[in-house]
């Protein structure tokens, strides 16, 4: 079993959004509610700041330091399985965005060892004259050095596949972006 999969099988959360963040009509509602974030401690709060910043295009070596050095990243489009290759996410963001700037987010589950919240981001592409609005459910799963292990961040309802070509297109990406935004080596 390769050390990505040994993360994914330890680490990987797999929320059910329902259950979660279902409103009043009985809907996936992934959008925050600041007024319903639940309080935290002082460490999840620190890393839920730094996700955010990261979300927001600061690409920098101390809020990546909330990975732990072998962690996976699995989003709609990526899939990392090293601080460094998560990091070649990240340093990506403003190459990409500017700005990209999170207008919310909302804590709906806290544990020691998990954090999922509901996130609102905007994107504004740099060629482009416009700006997208993407409410998300990210979950955190934390090790017992209090190390971001596994971050999930799903855009709707539907879990992500981890088989086939989406797997494929998602380790790629994950694999070799890091060639292009050129993270610090030392991640």
């Amino acid at each position: 079993m390769s050390n990505a999969e040994q993360l994914t099988q330890a680490y990987e959360q797999r929320p059910d959004p329902k259950q979660l963040t279902q409103d009043d009509k009985g809907e996936v509602d992934y959008e925050p509610h600041l007024e319903e974030s639940l309080r935290v401690s002082s460490e999840h709060e620190h890393i839920v700041k730094c996700i955010t910043n990261l979300y927001s295009g600061s690409a920098s070596e101390e809020d990546m330091k909330v990975y732990s050095e072998k962690a996976i990243y699995d989003d709609p489009w990526s899939y990392c399985d090293t601080r460094y290759k998560i990091a070649g996410q990240w340093y990506g963001i403003p190459k990409i965005f500017h700005p990209s700037r999170t207008l919310a987010t909302q804590i709906i589950h806290d544990e020691p060892t998990s954090i999922i919240f509901k996130l609102r981001q905007e994107y504004s592409p740099r060629a482009l004259p416009f700006s997208k609005v993407v409410n998300s459910l990210v979950t955190l799963t934390l090790d017992e050095q209090g190390k971001v292990r596994y971050h999930k961040d799903m855009w709707n309802e539907k879990d992500y596949s981890h088989e086939g070509l989406g797997k494929v297109m998602k380790t790629l990406n994950g694999d070799y972006l890091t060639g292009v935004t050129r993270p610090p080596e030392g991640l």
